[in-house]
């Protein structure tokens, strides 16, 4: 068995019995992730719905099905990347998350990225956004590549905002048809 997927694992566990803060009490099942250990596209949202409390994975409701269909139309597979949120229970009637239950998740997340070191950190939504550029607004700088640290960063609205809103829907497509450039920009300049 491969070791990052061994570490990943593991992870999961440690997600699976966490009492680190309130969340676990309301929710049904914890959603740790899942994808390829090796990813070199990652994709992080801000934290399970209803959909993903009853299956405990990631962006399976509609939000899921319209980040699949954009996934299809770069012709990259869900088994090709990794996909998580910050936190790893849902929030009650999916409000926002507190900064407390990001700062008990935050240490999950990131050994799970310096487990799978992407090429590409794909932010969905502000509070992915955040979590990693904390001053950054998601209206400015959506569909740019950023970086912090030896991370690549790009946001993108999150698909259940391209829901319900027509103008965060075209830049969210429009920007997702540039993530195999940006990839290859990258790729470019680590060669």
């Amino acid at each position: 068995m491969n070791d990052k997927f061994k570490l990943l694992q593991e992870i999961e566990t440690e997600i699976k019995i966490c009492t680190k803060c309130p969340l676990y009490k309301t929710s049904n099942c914890s959603v740790a992730g899942e994808g390829f250990y090796d990813a070199e596209l990652v994709f992080i949202g801000e934290a399970p719905g209803a959909s993903e409390d009853k299956t405990g994975k990631p962006f399976v409701g509609l939000a899921g099905k319209l980040l699949n269909k954009n996934l299809d139309s770069i012709k990259i597979t869900r088994k090709d990347i990794w996909i998580g949120n910050i936190i790893k229970h849902r929030p009650p009637e999916n409000r926002n998350p507190s900064i407390q239950e990001i700062k008990a998740c935050e240490t999950y997340l990131k050994r799970q990225l310096d487990i799978i070191k992407p090429k590409l950190i794909v932010t969905l939504g502000k509070f992915a956004l955040n979590f990693f550029l904390p001053e950054t607004v998601l209206s400015e700088s959506h569909g740019k590549l950023l970086t912090k640290a030896d991370l690549n960063i790009y946001p993108i609205y999150h698909p259940a905002a391209a829901l319900r809103n027509g103008e965060f829907k075209k830049a969210f497509v429009q920007d997702f048809l540039q993530i195999p450039a940006i990839i290859e920009t990258i790729s470019s300049k680590n060669n």
